[in-house]
């Protein structure tokens, strides 16, 4: 019996530590990924593909689902924050964080809302109120029996109260322009923060994640080859399109191309269907080039998704 209780106090005393000790054991592994992704990463300059909405929530891209960017969540930012930084501009990579489940890379400073912006737009005048000499008056109207000094005394209180409440409806429009103003100053700021991508995985970010998959999660979003590094259109197609690739890097499909761009580029349409995503009308347009089958799916005539096959 004493053996068994032995066994159980051990066995419940070495869970935590076992606990404890694998994540010791991942954090200075995390830390490992961080600074060799930073390394590689901070500094350079890279290409935009997309439109970046101008606040720290950035663009969301989950390498890891079946669909990596949610339009509907990125349409919304675009549209509340504004544009930050288009596509076609060059950004500077100016940070990137590794957390538990999130990857980080932040663009010429990370968007706005990040620590120490202030995003409220709000401003505080106080107002005035009420001075000793109108309390005082109060009272004296109340306690005065006689109705002449009643009367002055009740003429001298709503000349103060009166004062009171017009430098209280100067402040009241002070403030409500001085908030116009903070709101101008909050959207300048908006864009011309930043913005940020963040790589979302399910339960945790891979162990030992090389900046060679950062690239590839980000490829159909970002053009790495302003900064110099090497992205290879065959790694991010499927297998058999990269196997049997027959378009160049310049007539590729991208994201944000315009259905009449593509239809420029590609020819005519082999196929065409609609179809609807929760309130989105989507249009899918499948073109044929040599041996390639390029599936195109647009938003309001602009491109969101694409894949490349073989024939």
């Amino acid at each position: 019996m004493l053996d068994n209780v032995y066994v159980l106090v051990a066995r419940v005393s070495v869970a935590p530590c076992a606990a404890a000790i694998l994540m010791a054991l991942a954090a200075p592994a995390a830390a490992q990924n961080e600074d060799a992704l930073r390394s590689f990463f901070e500094g350079k300059r890279v290409a935009l593909k997309i439109d970046m909405p101008g606040t720290s929530d950035g663009v969301d891209v989950r390498p890891d689902a079946g669909r990596a960017l949610d339009y509907r969540q990125y349409g919304d930012r675009l549209k509340t924050y504004g544009v930050a930084l288009r596509a076609g501009d060059s950004a500077a990579v100016t940070l990137v964080k590794v957390k538990k489940d999130l990857i980080e890379v932040q663009l010429s400073g990370g968007g706005f809302g990040t620590f120490r912006d202030d995003s409220s737009s709000s401003v505080s005048i106080p107002s005035v109120q009420k001075s000793d000499r109108e309390k005082e008056l109060e009272k004296s109207v109340r306690e005065e029996t006689d109705p002449r000094r009643k009367r002055e005394l009740r003429e001298q209180l709503e000349d103060v109260r009166n004062r009171r409440e017009r430098e209280n409806r100067r402040i009241d429009v002070e403030r409500i322009w001085a908030e116009e103003r903070k709101k101008e100053r909050i959207a300048w700021e908006r864009l011309h923060g930043g913005s940020r991508f963040n790589l979302r995985y399910s339960g945790a970010v891979p162990a030992g994640i090389r900046p060679e998959e950062v690239m590839a999660a980000l490829a159909e979003y970002v053009d790495f080859s302003a900064a110099g590094l090497e992205t290879r259109t065959e790694d991010f197609l499927p297998d058999a399109a990269a196997a049997d690739s027959r378009l160049s890097p310049g007539n590729l499909p991208r994201k944000g191309m315009t259905r009449a761009e593509a239809e420029r580029e590609f020819g005519s349409p082999t196929e065409v269907s609609d179809h609807r995503e929760g309130g989105l009308a989507v249009t899918t347009l499948v073109f044929v080039r040599d041996e390639q089958r390029i599936a195109t799916e647009f938003v309001e005539d602009v491109m969101v998704r694409y894949t490349i096959t073989s024939k």
